[in-house]
């Protein structure tokens, strides 16, 4: 039965041992080196592979955050398409793909295809292991020579940087505000046009009236 009204709360066992059950976070700095050693080491197992897939570079949602750029969770088919890249090998070779993600814009499908592009002409793909004859797609012998300068901690880095491309729009490029607000602004151009019907038969009436008084 639900206890009603400000009575006394009836057989109250509060006498838990409660010390035993609070957590302490005192390994934080512990396990900020911990974190830290882990990802050098899925590096340094994975290199010269970066550890991240590819990201487009996308717009924060909502008005109060639109003007901050973050990494998004994969390219559009579109973007795909107009990179030359098949959707299905994508994956393979490190793009993340959405396909529920659209292009609302040509400036954003413009920055993250040249993203794809540029990510392309850097592209080394390794043949496989045990494979005879190289497939379509392989990297030559000239070019996997030169990931011998790839640096294991380097690797953890971001492959191309969420800065190019889009630009993040700053406070004083912002336009301006409207005097006395957008929300009245609109709310005032609203009713003008309600009631434009009625005011216009208003004058009409007022008009007739002085004319028959003359």
């Amino acid at each position: 039965m639900a206890i009603k009204h400000n009575n006394q709360i009836q057989h109250n066992h509060f006498r838990k041992d409660w010390q035993r059950r609070v957590r302490t976070h005192f390994d934080q700095p512990t396990q900020k080196i911990r974190r830290r050693s882990l990802r050098r080491a899925k590096a340094a197992a994975v290199a010269p592979r970066p550890v991240d897939k590819l990201r487009p570079v996308v717009r924060c949602p909502t008005i109060k955050y639109n003007r901050r750029v973050r990494a998004g969770r994969g390219f559009t088919l579109t973007e795909l398409k107009e990179a030359g890249i098949p959707r299905l090998v994508a994956p393979t070779i490190g793009i993340a793909v959405d396909h529920r993600r659209q292009n609302l814009s040509e400036e954003s499908l413009a920055a993250n295809v040249a993203r794809l592009k540029a990510y392309k002409s850097r592209l080394i793909v390794f043949p496989r292991k045990g494979a005879k004859h190289p497939k379509a797609g392989d990297s030559k012998d000239i070019d996997l020579s030169k990931t011998e300068t790839v640096s294991i901690l380097g690797s953890t880095l971001p492959i191309i940087p969420v800065g190019e491309g889009i630009s993040e729009i700053k406070k004083s490029e912002m336009p301006k505000q409207i005097e006395g607000g957008a929300y009245a602004k609109l709310r005032k151009a609203r009713s003008d046009a309600r009631l434009q019907g009625i005011r216009d038969k208003r004058a009409k009436d007022k008009a007739e009236a002085e004319a028959n008084k003359k």
